[in-house]
């Protein structure tokens, strides 16, 4: 952008982290000179949100909610992975049907998460139709 500067009809639009049209948190400062890109700074880390810290303070029941916002399509995974090692440093015995709905949970986590990036990288219509797909899956993930 130093060399931009000069001029006065140039544009700045910051893309994120919450512009409708991107998945992630990716945040853009796009500088634009009518409709062409002049520019592009692309900055990253919008996720971390100071978790180490807020974890000193907390126990594994009260992290959990942060926990499943890393990862925002499948939320399933990062849970899994935060209750698991307390568990086998607890000595902890999950019973075997606990194990089962996990591992049905973490499937259906997962294809649910490949349905929503499917559905972007293709055509319109069909894309429709994965999303009818996955509000079909939507309510077998959220237990009651």
């Amino acid at each position: 952008m130093n060399g931009t500067a000069k001029r006065k009809d140039l544009m700045v639009v910051n893309m994120g982290p919450h512009h409708p049209s991107m998945h992630g948190v990716l945040r853009l400062i796009v500088t634009l000179d009518s409709e062409d890109v002049i520019d592009c700074e692309p900055l990253l880390g919008y996720l971390h949100r100071g978790m180490e810290k807020i974890v000193e303070n907390r126990t594994i029941i009260q992290y959990l909610p942060y926990v499943t916002r890393w990862d925002y399509l499948a939320t399933m995974f990062t849970e899994a992975i935060t209750v698991n090692r307390p568990e086998q440093l607890g000595n902890i015995q999950v019973p075997q049907r606990a194990s089962y709905i996990r591992v049905i949970m973490l499937e259906l986590s997962r294809i649910a998460s490949h349905l929503l990036w499917l559905g972007p990288a293709i055509a319109k219509p069909i894309s429709s139709t994965i999303t009818v797909v996955e509000a079909l899956l939507w309510p077998l993930l959220v237990l009651p």
